[in-house]
């Protein structure tokens, strides 16, 4: 069983977790750290934890979620992993921070392209890779099916979805995403996103609008 620890990070509030299981080892996804004192207190719970990160791993390529990369690869001493198709977000990312009111940093490199990979190990455990574009062209979600934990981004948020309108978006692609590919993983399946509250895809399938308004044949979307 994985081991999750939440922190909300940079103005956005975006979450990024640490997960680790009993090895000791762990991985730190969307590392969104902004500060000084945000980067303290991931590196804080990190030592105290006495816990050994052997990657950076992000669920896209957004400014936001990618803040402070660079300082756990440059702390840790670990690699990137990211997939290739959201390469140009990161390439890009003084801009989106000059658009959001960001102050970028360092624009880490990729050592490892998740594209085509189907699963991410670290420790004793395996998380499925589940590639949902829509939010992102490149975007993943992390599945770990014995803790039944879906760490979804920006795909999926309690009672609401991603946008869909900023570069490499598209309203048919997140939908396809959510509907075909995380909704089968089953109403228990507790999700953990990029922003906000985790919730439950049972949840988001009663009570999510975008996911109704689909479901019941208000809204038709594109199939992909």
């Amino acid at each position: 069983m994985i081991k999750i620890a939440v922190f909300a990070f940079n103005p956005f509030q975006e979450n990024t977790y640490v997960l680790s299981d009993a090895t000791g080892e762990c991985i730190v996804l969307d590392a969104g750290n902004y500060s000084a004192a945000e980067d303290n207190a991931l590196v804080n719970y990190l030592n105290d934890k006495n816990l050994k990160p052997v990657m950076a791993v992000n669920t896209h390529g957004h400014v936001d979620h990618m803040l402070g990369v660079e300082q756990v690869k440059q702390t840790f001493g670990v690699p990137f992993a990211l997939h290739g198709d959201d390469a140009f977000l990161v390439a890009s990312a003084q801009q989106q921070g000059e658009m959001f009111g960001l102050r970028v940093r360092a624009i880490p490199s990729v050592e490892i392209d998740l594209k085509g990979q189907a699963e991410l190990t670290f420790g004793q455990t395996t998380l499925r890779i589940i590639h949902t574009p829509g939010h992102t062209p490149g975007h993943i979600c992390l599945f770990e099916p014995e803790s039944k934990a879906l760490f979804c981004g920006d795909t999926l948020f309690r009672e609401s979805i991603g946008r869909t309108d900023l570069p490499g978006g598209d309203y048919s692609w997140i939908m396809n995403s959510i509907l075909k590919k995380i909704v089968p993983l089953g109403d228990d399946v507790e999700l953990y996103p990029g922003h906000g509250a985790k919730s439950t895809i049972g949840h988001e399938v009663l009570y999510n609008p975008f996911i109704v308004e689909v479901l019941r044949g208000d809204v038709n979307y594109k199939e992909v």
